[in-house]
């Protein structure tokens, strides 16, 4: 669960720091009082994109630092682990994200750098946030097959990704097998070109590097006098009477002083003679290198001939030599190609033919699982829905397959696989008994979106391990004892996780464990936000403001006083 978080600078939020607990939290407070900013944080804490517009007027940064309760069981360590980063969970799991002027962010997890793709995937793992935007995802079906196979869990994602992988080959194998028909005769008019490029390449017998080391050899060829002048001066002066022979007379006369101080003298002694022997090694080096200095001007001419002709050749075909050899590679491929196009086109039919059967088996096999998942989901959410006052919809997952006049041909029907497989779904409801089934978008009001969107994430749930499920005014049009009953839906999901909801209702804060005060304040001249946790009494006060509006009066006192004891009694008898 999440258990600290911490806030500096973010909009008008300054500094907060909160302290949650387990079970059902609600944020309330007044329209504009900066209830979202709180959101916004966790969603930041989750990965979410962030920008300089989120930070505080005058202050340089935003910091957002969130530590979490897991246990050892839980999913995310092993995330982690798999991105290398060290987790106890007899220890806080701890998140900081930074967010700079500049518009750069910077995310620690337990301290440890990582980047946004990474805290996006931990965050997956650790919040689910439902903000009043996903509404509208009920209201696309593009985004109901989605919502089907994060439903369907494993054993859609098995067969799914099986699928995928046929599908990848198939779409390779059909690109391959149109861009060869679509051959114009232009390109097989290359093949000459290509033939005289190959054999003026293979003429050269090129050597991956060699013009590097020929470009080497010009350079010492083309100075060898002037190096083996120098290297011969070097060696008479280092052998002669300057060099050798001056270091082993001093060291013939060191040895004569030895014998009076050798204390001293030794170490000086010792250094002469190691210096003795380096130089010797030193001028023999220099004989034996002044013995391979070649004068060869036939050799010289041979290599800047050839370093002429791949100087001609990188003009043509390449930078260097790799690259020269790189489009030789090339063109062989596709001359090959050309002159046997026939041949592969037979070949990558018959390979595409036997990718589409065996991928339309797969295709249908999904179908399938969908389709009994399908039913399962829709007989889960009609169960929900009993809870949500919405006992007499009737809810169903039509699936169907993407049919297309431009797609391809099985068995008399033109269908157009995709990525996903062949199934179009859309959720369709039927709010009263005797009502034709029809499209969400055409039928269903805001509180019913609100309360079906609240039955799905009852249902992922139970399916997912995620530790904190965050709801933003997910009670949006409804009221009286449908509010009531979203009220005990939300407090019997936070049974199997932490809750939080934003709102505007006292049906649904009656129902929290833990309120959340959020107002804004003017201290300094400046506006920010204060977010309190209540205490029952405090509570009592903030649900008479929710229920009275500006004026609280005794009677409405007593009122949200009788509604916290209902509530209490409702949650014991759960």
């Amino acid at each position: 669960m999440l258990v600290h978080l911490s806030i500096r600078n973010l909009a008008v939020v300054e500094a907060v720091d909160l302290t949650f607990h387990q079970g059902f939290h609600v944020l309330t407070g007044e329209t504009g009082a900066g209830k979202s900013i709180i959101i916004d944080a966790l969603g930041l804490i989750a990965g979410g994109r962030g920008s300089a517009d989120l930070i505080r007027y005058g202050c340089d940064r935003a910091e957002m630092e969130a530590s979490f309760d897991l246990p050892e069981a839980h999913s995310v360590w092993a995330v982690l682990a798999g991105f290398g980063i060290g987790g106890d969970p007899s220890e806080a799991l701890i998140i900081r994200r930074e967010i700079s002027v500049q518009g750069k962010s910077t995310a620690r997890i337990n301290g440890q750098l990582v980047n946004l793709t990474m805290l996006r995937e931990i965050g997956e793992s650790l919040i689910n946030l439902h903000g009043q935007h996903e509404h509208q995802t009920l209201l696309r079906p593009e985004r109901h097959l989605e919502l089907l196979d994060a439903y369907g869990g494993h054993e859609i994602a098995t067969v799914k990704g099986d699928y995928q992988e046929t599908y990848a080959s198939f779409i390779k194998v059909n690109k391959e097998w149109n861009d060869l028909r679509s051959t114009n005769q232009q390109a097989l008019q290359m093949l000459d070109l290509y033939r005289f490029q190959l054999e003026e390449i293979s003429a050269a017998s090129l050597i991956p590097g060699e013009d590097e080391l020929l470009g080497e050899e010009k350079v010492r060829l083309s100075h060898s006098e002037k190096m083996m002048d120098s290297i011969s001066k070097a060696y008479e002066l280092l052998y002669g009477s300057q060099g050798l022979e001056a270091v082993a007379k001093a060291i013939s006369r060191l040895n004569e002083v030895a014998a009076f101080d050798s204390k001293h003298v030794n170490p000086l002694l010792e250094q002469l003679q190691s210096a003795y022997y380096q130089l010797e090694d030193a001028s023999f080096g220099l004989r034996s290198y002044r013995e391979n200095i070649e004068f060869n001007p036939e050799r010289l001419d041979e290599v800047e001939d050839r370093l002429d002709l791949i100087a001609t050749l990188r003009r043509k075909y390449g930078d260097s030599v790799e690259g020269i050899l790189e489009y030789y590679d090339k063109i062989s491929k596709e001359t090959d190609t050309l002159e046997n196009k026939d041949e592969l086109l037979e070949q990558l039919h018959a390979r595409r033919e036997q990718l589409l059967s065996v991928l339309m088996d797969k295709a249908v096999n999904l179908s399938q699982v969908r389709r009994r998942k399908a039913e399962e989901l829709a007989g889960q959410i009609e169960n929900e829905l009993k809870d949500l006052q919405m006992g007499r919809t009737s809810l169903q997952v039509k699936l169907s397959w993407n049919e297309d006049p431009h797609g391809l041909d099985w068995e008399g029907t033109k269908i157009r696989p995709g990525k996903q497989g062949i199934d179009n779904a859309e959720f369709l409801i039927s709010p009263n008994p005797g009502e034709p089934l029809r499209p969400l978008s055409k039928i269903a009001s805001g509180g019913e979106l609100s309360r079906i969107m609240l039955a799905l994430k009852s249902i992922f749930a139970r399916h997912d391990e995620v530790a904190v499920l965050i709801f933003d005014e997910v009670d949006t049009g409804v009221s009286g004892r449908a509010a009531q009953s979203i009220a005990e839906k939300l407090y019997r999901l936070s049974q199997t996780c932490q809750v939080f909801s934003i709102t505007h209702l006292p049906q649904v804060a009656c129902m929290a464990d833990q309120q959340y005060l959020i107002e804004k304040v003017v201290a300094d001249g400046r506006t920010m936000t204060r977010v309190e946790e209540l205490s029952e009494g405090e509570r009592v006060t903030e649900l008479a403001r929710m229920l009275g509006g500006v004026e609280i009066t005794e009677k409405t006192k007593h009122h949200a006083q009788e509604m916290l004891n209902l509530a209490k009694a409702q949650k014991d008898s759960f």
